[in-house]
């Protein structure tokens, strides 16, 4: 990965940034939850896929809708990253297989 790759991923990622901001408070909130979540137990190629971008394109068409956050995803947030991820190998898998080699 060169310097141009970290400037272009960069230039993304403050794209990807001002969408979030964009987005009115609660649908914001019900993001960056989203977004911790993932980040503690989502996929392994999280930052590499487009489920992030997706999360915000799904938000943004829910906006425009005139829908709630909460109408759009239902209210256990919690549960709906699982179901976004329920295919993909998480860092728990991960964790969960590293022990299991342990023993």
């Amino acid at each position: 990965m060169g310097i141009q790759d970290l400037i272009e991923g960069k230039k993304q990622w403050r794209a990807h940034v001002a969408r979030v901001k964009a987005l009115p408070p609660d649908y914001q909130i019900v993001y960056k939850e989203l977004q911790r979540y993932l980040f503690k137990v989502g996929p392994v190629d999280l930052l590499e896929g487009d489920l992030l971008s997706g999360i915000v394109d799904f938000f943004e068409e829910g906006v425009a809708s005139g829908k709630g956050v909460l109408e759009l995803i239902g209210t256990d947030v919690a549960a709906f990253a699982d179901g976004l991820v329920k295919d993909s190998e998480t860092y728990a898998d991960v964790y969960q297989a590293s022990i299991k080699e342990k023993s």
